[in-house]
């Protein structure tokens, strides 16, 4: 064979293999491209509007003026949950599924159900965007970000049990490295929906699991050179009745959770206490009428997830609300050791259909 002959070879030879790596990388691609909200929400779906709302949440304070959807690209016909906002009010995280009439095993392979975010440009939210956390199949939800670090609960494979708590970075817009947050939070604890404290180390988590009958109670643990420290009741929260989905300000002064109202309003209601020494105050009810798992911002204002239902309480879809204080008001645009981890996590984030507040 020539030297020409040769040349000519290696040359095809070389044109063949980045065809075939430009197919597999086509390919690779496909798998975790996401589809627009929008195509995949079906086309019978109800879009629940407040003049439509049979359960309008209720607010009784003055601090805020009345909760209304929140603005701009975050609400759809689909069901948005499990709401996070940074401090500095300009990032915003939700949990989206479609379709809340489908089991959590078809959401997981839907493509669209999980973690998605949207950013404020110019007082604008922009287009939410999916955070592919997985280069396999997986069910991400229950999100909790605190600076360049995102926990989040995931079905997928490898868990110490059904559901895991996990962490990523933020890495130049992209979240990588994701790891599991280990056996002691994942078994021995076995923690519910959680929120970490300003200082980094102390977190508040929820266990029980109302779908199951049990109390759902707040507890905390610390962070220490050993791991996390053995999990105490917060004095002031736990009682006879259920707590879960704990959120505390950046102060540290005020602890927001969901429970069922205790004013005679239907399905969940969220409850702000405030600290007092090493203890808390007897949580007082917010906001009432499926009212459930709030975030937020260092102004104040209180962003909740809202389920709509119809009056034979059949769940129809679910937006995020906001609810803007009054002493800080901004323009906007108009356009978390139960029987299992993260155990509000199916019921309430992956299916909320499921529930079982009412």
């Amino acid at each position: 064979m020539g030297r020409k002959s040769a040349i000519v070879i290696i040359v095809v030879v070389i044109v063949v293999v980045l065809l075939m790596l430009a197919v597999v990388s086509s390919m690779l691609e496909d798998e975790i491209v996401t589809p627009p909200r929008s195509e995949a929400i079906p086309a019978d779906a109800v879009k629940g509007t407040p003049a439509t709302d049979i359960f309008k949440p209720v607010l009784h304070s003055d601090e805020w003026e009345d909760p209304v959807p929140m603005p701009g690209p975050i609400n759809t016909a689909g069901a948005e949950d499990s709401p996070f906002i940074t401090p500095d009010g300009n990032t915003f995280y939700f949990f989206f599924t479609p379709d809340v009439r489908v089991p959590p095993e078809k959401q997981l392979l839907d493509r669209v159900t999980g973690i998605w975010w949207s950013h404020k440009v110019n007082g604008t939210w922009t287009e939410p965007e999916r955070i592919i956390l997985h280069d396999d199949v997986s069910l991400d939800g229950a999100e909790f970000v605190q600076g360049d670090t995102m926990w989040f609960g995931s079905v997928r494979a490898g868990n110490y049990g059904e559901i895991d708590v996990y962490t990523a970075k933020l890495d130049g817009g992209d979240w990588r490295d994701v790891e599991n947050a280990g056996e002691q939070l994942n078994v021995d604890y076995d923690i519910g929906e959680f929120h970490i404290a300003s200082d980094g180390v102390t977190m508040y988590f929820h266990t029980g699991n109302v779908a199951s009958g049990e109390e759902m109670d707040i507890w905390s643990t610390t962070k220490t050179v050993d791991g996390w420290s053995q999990p105490v009741l917060v004095p002031g929260l736990s009682t006879s009745s259920m707590e879960g989905y704990p959120f505390v300000t950046e102060d540290g002064n005020e602890m927001w959770i969901t429970g069922i109202s205790k004013l005679g309003y239907t399905g969940p209601a969220l409850f702000r206490s405030l600290k007092s020494g090493s203890s808390w105050t007897t949580p007082v009810e917010i906001v009432s009428n499926f009212a459930g798992e709030c975030t937020m911002d260092a102004e104040g204002n209180l962003y909740f997830v809202h389920h709509y239902y119809s009056s034979n309480m059949t769940m129809i879809e679910a937006d995020i609300y906001v609810a803007y204080h009054k002493g800080f008001r901004f323009i906007e645009s108009s356009h978390h050791a139960g029987e299992s981890p993260l155990n509000a996590f199916p019921a309430a984030v992956i299916a909320p259909a499921s529930r079982a507040w009412s």
